[in-house]
């Protein structure tokens, strides 16, 4: 599944444009390197987002099968491993 799909599906971002804007700007990290919103993201990886004065790192537990979930699968899908807050 797609990084910007992926993110939508697990409801860590609203839109896939948002998604999408995130990986252009470099805010998305995937097992450390940046990456562009097409990348395949597989069970596993680890990603980061980095949103307005908040770091995010989380594991990949499972790809959904369909781009929509509910909102009770979505939290299913990642584990999260850090969730910091940035200083000014």
């Amino acid at each position: 599944m797609r990084l910007d799909l992926f993110l939508k599906a697990s409801r860590l971002v609203l839109r896939r444009s948002v998604a999408q804007e995130l990986c252009e700007a470099g805010a998305v990290l995937v097992n450390g390197s940046p990456a562009k919103s097409s990348r395949s993201v597989n069970a596993g990886d680890e990603l980061t987002l980095r949103r307005r004065r908040r770091l995010l790192t989380l594991r990949v537990l499972a790809v959904p099968a369909h781009k929509q979930t509910s909102r009770a699968e979505a939290p299913q899908l990642y584990q999260i491993l850090s969730d910091t807050e940035l200083a000014d």
